[in-house]
């Protein structure tokens, strides 16, 4: 294997790792909840911990990326996952007194790899010789939901045969993806990378109104996609009563597949970004609303896999259009849409969790359940999934300002 084709598997092989640590905790969400007793609110900030552990490593990594030894971050970074995951494993086992903290510190830890991975591995990719660069770029960001769909499936699968019991031994064996990055690595000369200087107050993108809409709308559309993505395993099982092995395989594996098709056939047929994401945005809008009030439970499946086709391009595309309409961001602008959407995909989440436990709760929302014949759960989760609904609404007149803003612009 030549070196830029190992470091290129190397890349990809730790994308897939970002899909373990973004995918594999939600489906142990309801292990977690029956095993060590811990609140759905709690388990949503364990989502809100992953994403704003990425979001600060974004900027600080992004601001001051010139004060660190680059090709050593990246070969540690897989290991830096490892040790996160058996971090996750090894406190709830032997303390499980104190599980939820060791959840947090492995979360933290685990997620810290993600933002590091999230910062640079593009930027490897770009830097490595290539006769098709575009395709490169593609295949890295959507081989994360691919490996999403293979995540969501193994493991669910895995439960299923072996019982929710055996979690610790599954995510083990996810952390077998990270070490496979850092043995690719080894022995690996990466390319040397155009770092930057540190930004400041002066830079003239701050200023811009353009970008400040552009980070607002990847905030939306991080939360429009990762809202369902964390929560769809549960709520098929909890809302919609689907056996969990159906709702992680039709549901949440689903929405991964279609997340991961959308965003393939764009990188082969796709053109006016803006348009498909002002569709994606309604479309988005229409399924959430679907899932929440069908009263058939596989029309409820089906619109919680259909979100994945319909937010696959919320993220990249607006990379993709700010990108057009500021050529000259740079480093700076990709650290803050990154940090944008690492917000919404913090925010969206943990929201859910905190709406299902408060409905859960209220004595008027129970008598509310019971009346349509419901648990109070179930109409809390449903509750919850709603605020994917509103990023959605609050998106679509948006991304129509940004569209209209570049014609006028033209």
């Amino acid at each position: 294997m030549t070196n830029t084709k190992r470091i290129r598997s190397a890349c990809y092989c730790m994308n897939v790792a970002m899909a373990v640590i973004g995918n594999l905790p939600p489906i142990l969400f309801l292990t977690f909840h029956n095993k060590f007793g811990i609140s759905f609110s709690l388990l949503g900030l364990l989502v809100l911990l992953n994403f704003s552990t990425q979001l600060l490593i974004d900027l600080v990594f992004s601001f001051f990326s010139h004060k660190f030894n680059i090709p050593l971050t990246v070969k540690l970074t897989p290991l830096i996952s490892v040790l996160g995951l058996v971090i996750f494993v090894a406190w709830p086992t032997f303390l499980p007194s104190s599980a939820y903290l060791g959840l947090v510190i492995g979360t933290i830890v685990f997620s810290a790899s993600s933002g590091l991975a999230e910062v640079l591995l593009s930027a490897v990719i770009a830097a490595l010789p290539s006769d098709n660069p575009d395709r490169d770029m593609s295949m890295l960001h959507s081989i994360y939901a691919w490996g999403a769909v293979g995540v969501i499936s193994l493991g669910s699968l895995f439960l299923l045969i072996f019982s929710s019991d055996s979690w610790q031994i599954l995510t083990l064996i996810f952390t077998l993806v990270p070490l496979l990055s850092f043995v690719l690595y080894l022995g690996a000369e990466l390319p040397e990378l155009n770092v930057g200087a540190k930004a400041d107050a002066s830079t003239p993108i701050y200023k811009s109104k353009v970008m400040w809409l552009s980070v607002i709308a990847i905030f939306l559309g991080g939360a429009i996609e990762c809202t369902m993505a964390q929560w769809a395993s549960s709520f098929t099982e909890v809302a919609l009563g689907i056996p969990k092995i159906y709702g992680d395989v039709f549901g949440a594996a689903l929405f991964a597949l279609t997340l991961g098709l959308g965003r393939t056939l764009y990188t082969k047929y796709g053109k006016r970004i803006e348009g498909i994401l002002i569709a994606g945005v309604i479309a988005a809008a229409v399924c959430y609303l679907t899932a929440v009030f069908s009263s058939s439970p596989i029309i409820g499946l089906i619109a919680c896999a259909l979100t994945g086709f319909a937010a696959s391009m919320l993220w990249p595309g607006n990379l993709i259009a700010v990108s057009e309409r500021i050529p000259t961001g740079g480093v700076v602008m990709f650290a803050l849409m990154a940090a944008g959407g690492d917000l919404g995909a913090s925010v969206g989440p943990e929201l859910v969790g905190i709406i299902t436990d408060v409905v859960a709760a209220s004595p008027r929302m129970l008598e509310v359940a019971s009346d349509l014949g419901m648990s109070g759960e179930q109409l809390g989760m449903k509750c919850g999934l709603l605020v994917g609904a509103v990023f959605a609404i609050i998106a679509i007149p948006l991304y129509i300002s940004i569209f209209r803003s570049k014609k006028e612009k033209k």
